[in-house]
């Protein structure tokens, strides 16, 4: 069964850094697109930013120039750098990634469990 799992989350004073990991598991063929979502408190889930199998990102308008997405196909991993933190940032981040697993041709669509990003004014 295939898995996702962040790391990285914590408490952060604004302006601040911090770097996400999401690391995928289990019998995986292929990896396509991988994002990064993020829910607040009282809010909707929302995507953050995205990336292709061959390196293509796009950012939701607020995150650009402060975060960068990236990934590892080796590692079956995507990074989220994030940089320049405002409180408006705080929320529980998701990892999300199409995969084709080893017993089927289509992909799905798999969800970590949520890292808490809080960034204190």
């Amino acid at each position: 069964q295939v898995q996702l799992v962040e790391s990285g989350g914590g408490l952060v004073q604004a302006g601040g850094s911090l770097r996400l990991s999401c690391v995928a598991s289990g019998s995986i063929t292929r990896i396509n697109a991988m994002f990064w979502h993020r829910q607040a408190p009282g809010k909707q889930r929302e995507l953050v930013t995205g990336i292709t199998s061959d390196g293509n990102t796009h950012y939701e308008e607020s995150v650009k120039g402060r975060f960068t997405i990236s990934r590892d196909n080796a590692k079956n991993t995507v990074y989220l750098q994030m940089n320049s933190l405002k409180p408006e940032d705080t929320a529980v981040y998701y990892c999300n990634a199409n995969i084709v697993e080893s017993t089927s041709s289509l992909p799905r669509s798999y969800w970590g469990q949520g890292t808490q990003v809080t960034v204190s004014s």
